[in-house]
């Protein structure tokens, strides 16, 4: 079923307050892919100023969520989840005003929506050494029955990506450049 959830652009008030303490573009952004991954919508929060303007600092970061946007926005918009929302190691925690006990996420931890013939994988990290292993995607996956993988490539990038699918992993072991500072998006064809 759809749901939504709601979060605050700030760590610490929902509303604007003289020690207003920002959450990062980074953390938003994965918020975001993390729970769209899970077939959710995410309500954010701004905290405008007594005569309804947004502080400059607020405004920087949701620029910056729209920058992400307008390169990987086919991961996120009018997609749908997948067979399974991700996979990697760093657990996300539940429960009522839990995210500031969650742990950055790293090169592994990798979430996942579809659209039409297109399956996105975003890593909510960039991976060590420009290798990437994506178990759920591996032939011998359960995840992966019926998936005809034709090609992969970084949204944001021309550069060409030669991948593997072993039994254990879709397996990349050259990543191109980054095409932007926080989640990457791989656009698998299938």
């Amino acid at each position: 079923m759809p749901w939504q959830t709601d979060t605050s652009i700030g760590k610490n008030s929902w509303s604007h307050v003289t020690n207003w303490d920002s959450k990062t573009p980074n953390q938003l952004i994965d918020d975001l892919v993390d729970i769209v991954s899970k077939n959710g919508n995410l309500l954010l929060n701004v905290g405008p100023k007594a005569d309804g303007t947004i502080p400059d600092d607020q405004k920087e970061i949701l620029l910056q969520i729209g920058d992400w946007l307008a390169v990987n926005g086919d991961a996120i918009y009018d997609t749908r989840y997948w067979k399974t929302f991700g996979e990697g190691p760093t657990e996300v925690k539940k429960g009522h005003h839990s995210e500031g006990k969650n742990k950055d996420f790293t090169g592994q931890d990798i979430r996942f929506t579809q659209k039409g013939d297109k399956l996105y994988a975003i890593m909510l990290a960039w991976p060590e050494n420009g290798k990437i292993d994506i178990e759920s995607l591996g032939s011998a996956n359960a995840f992966a029955e019926g998936v005809d993988i034709k090609g992969v490539k970084l949204l944001g990038s021309d550069a060409k990506i030669d991948f593997e699918q072993t039994e254990e992993a879709l397996s990349i072991k050259k990543l191109c450049e980054k095409s932007g500072e926080y989640a990457h998006v791989l656009e698998i064809s299938i």
